[in-house]
């Protein structure tokens, strides 16, 4: 190649300057189709509003939730009755007491039998008397461990820092704390009002709008409104089949809690846990219901049962003690059917309650069912 070739342009390439090789091509088409595949799967993905929900709105739901919940956790703060005069705490004062009554609120009574009937039922976290001998008598309930031992942990400080004030003499008090249910009782006990009134609440609402988003779909419905059937049928065959149900569910859950290896000991009139997940039952079909009502596919059907279902079992303490939540929360949880199931089971299962336990809650939720049924008929659709 001469000097000419070379500034003309004409001459050969050199060879650090030669074109790639036939295998380049090749690698950049596969990027370029990687490049390619991966913005259409992101567009088609922030496009699915169902799917950017879940995926990243839902987990944060729960982070607030949780967030919101736990917030006092750090805190916690115990509801106790002193019965009588209890020289060790009624010589807390000043700062000290101030600082006592930061974590205990600590109430005033005089009927001891009426007190422990307190703490069974769960109004109070415990029970303070003062004993022969400079005997501090604390009797707490086992429904809730923390709040147990945060009362026994803040009386056995008190008791030993007025024993540190008698250096050199023999100590002033000594404290004797117990529970006041039968000390057999294990903690299956109270799990398994909460983890029941779960699993009724999940099953109700989601058969309630699967099945009414699937008919809808699969033109079943159309069918029966042409049939000689009375819509009061064919909404009285969906609610048999769902309280049937619930009701297997239920005695499969007490017949395995009460297995020795679990040990739940059912007290009081436990059988009305029969009429209280009947009318627990008809309560969450109605939210079902609902659901089914403003959902138009199976799939939003679903997601929208999943964020009913979830909060609700956590704000009513299906899974663990809502006592330390705020007030405004306390408030959205005294609204939800699920909440007062959990309380009524508790007692007649748990507690020793009867008639009077379980009969508002009944009656709450069927008025609860009644509201969200004629609303739901208000939005209800035979067809897409």
């Amino acid at each position: 190649m001469t000097a000419d070739d070379t500034k003309a342009g004409t001459g050969t390439v050199p060879a650090q300057r030669r074109a790639p090789g036939p295998g380049a091509p090749a690698e950049r088409e596969r990027v370029s189709a990687f490049v390619s595949l991966s913005r259409v799967m992101l567009v088609a993905f922030l496009r699915d509003k169902s799917a950017v929900f879940f995926v990243l709105l839902f987990p944060l739901m729960f982070l607030l939730l949780f967030g919101t919940l736990l917030k006092g956790a750090s805190s916690p703060h115990a509801k106790v009755e002193q019965v009588g005069a209890v020289r060790l705490l009624d010589s807390v004062q000043g700062e000290a007491r101030a600082g006592l009554e930061h974590v205990l609120t600590i109430t005033r009574g005089e009927d001891e039998a009426a007190t422990l009937e307190k703490v069974r039922k769960g109004d109070l976290d415990a029970m303070i008397k003062e004993g022969p001998d400079g005997t501090v008598v604390v009797r707490y309930s086992a429904a809730d461990q923390v709040r147990a031992g945060t009362v026994q942990g803040i009386v056995n400080s008190v008791v030993q820092q007025a024993n540190q004030v008698a250096s050199g003499k023999a100590p002033a008090y000594t404290l004797e704390s117990s529970r006041v249910e039968d000390e057999s009782l294990k903690p299956i006990q109270f799990l398994t009002p909460g983890l029941l009134g779960w699993a009724v609440a999940m099953g109700a609402v989601f058969s309630a709008a699967m099945t009414l988003v699937g008919w809808r779909q699969k033109k079943v419905l159309r069918r029966l409104r042409l049939a000689p059937v009375s819509p009061g049928a064919i909404v009285a065959s969906r609610v048999a089949v769902s309280v049937l149900t619930a009701l297997v569910q239920t005695a499969i859950f007490l017949v395995v809690a009460t297995m020795p290896f679990f040990g739940l000991k059912l007290t009081g009139d436990w059988w009305l846990i029969v009429p209280l997940v009947v009318c627990a039952t008809i309560a969450f079909m109605s939210i079902g219901l609902l659901a089914g009502s403003i959902a138009k596919t199976e799939e939003a059907a679903n997601g929208l049962s999943q964020i009913i279902v979830l909060p609700m079992s956590f704000l009513s303490g299906s899974f663990f003690p809502t006592d330390d939540m705020p007030g405004w929360l306390k408030a959205i949880s005294e609204a939800l059917p699920l909440k007062h199931l959990v309380s009524a089971a508790q007692s007649v299962l748990s507690r020793g309650g009867g008639v009077m336990d379980a009969l508002p809650t009944m009656g709450g939720l069927l008025l609860f069912s009644a509201v969200l049924t004629a609303i739901s008929w208000r939005l209800f659709r035979w067809e897409d």
